[in-house]
């Protein structure tokens, strides 16, 4: 046995309980998802941005949703040099804390935190030209995905577009066994012997296989009247769901 669960007595997806995790993971968060992913969840980010359809040289504003340590934002303000702000929502301070004290202090101008329950907050309606996300989902439930799929309807401007992705099960792969014991086995040993954590990093590993894939959410969106794409990046270890609201006429 590797050690105590930390979910075992605790409903996972309780916003108190999201929020401990990702407070204590935050000082080593970079590090290892990078190392743990084999550099992938970098490449999945950038893989993210590059879905988002939204026009490179028009002046835009919007949310990163669930933002964590911001590594999206050098791949969205590349790719898009005229966004003007991003506004950044998470519940962990200790990913604010991180994302501006290790990552961001120099983009500071364009970008304003907001620590707070994301499907809590009171993003303004018709307020955002875009919103992004990258490995938050995971840490919703259905009913959440549900609450989560109205805010971003509501919260874009007519004519603004989105794209999240998540890491995901890999169903019908035929390495899937070798990628969930890497999941739920090897991750929780490193964390174990090497970080010497709480079990905090292993957590990851639950939330991503008991998040399937984005499928699910990609239906909540389109029964909202977005225009929706579902992709699966890499044998589906990543999934991402993409679109844009209808403009008016």
């Amino acid at each position: 046995m590797v050690g105590s669960d930390p979910s075992d007595a605790h409903d996972i997806y309780d916003p108190a309980f999201v929020k401990g995790v990702f407070d204590r993971c935050s000082d080593r968060y970079i590090a290892f998802s990078w190392l743990c992913s084999f550099g992938f969840t970098e490449r999945w980010r950038k893989q993210c941005v590059a879905a988002l359809p939204l026009h490179a040289h028009e002046p835009a504003s919007g949310y990163d949703l669930m933002a964590g340590t911001g590594e999206v934002w050098p791949h969205l303000l590349k790719r898009f040099p005229a966004v003007a702000a991003i506004t950044a929502v998470d519940i962990s301070a200790g990913m604010h804390r991180r994302a501006l004290d290790r990552l961001h202090r120099h983009r500071a101008h364009k970008i304003r935190f907001v620590e707070d329950d994301v499907l809590e907050s009171r993003l303004s309606p018709d307020s955002a030209d875009f919103i992004i996300s990258t490995f938050g989902l995971k840490t919703f439930n259905t009913g959440q995905h549900e609450r989560l799929a109205d805010l971003i309807a509501v919260t874009l401007r007519p004519g603004g577009a989105f794209s999240l992705i998540e890491a995901s099960d890999p169903r019908g792969w035929w390495l899937r066994p070798l990628y969930l014991l890497h999941l739920k086995v090897v991750l929780p040993l490193f964390e174990r012997f090497v970080l010497r954590g709480a079990q905090d990093f292993a957590m990851i590993g639950t939330y991503s296989t008991n998040f399937g894939d984005a499928s699910g959410l990609t239906a909540m969106l389109r029964e909202r009247g977005l225009e929706v794409r579902y992709t699966r990046y890499f044998f589906g270890c990543a999934t991402g769901v993409s679109g844009t609201k209808a403009a008016d006429e």
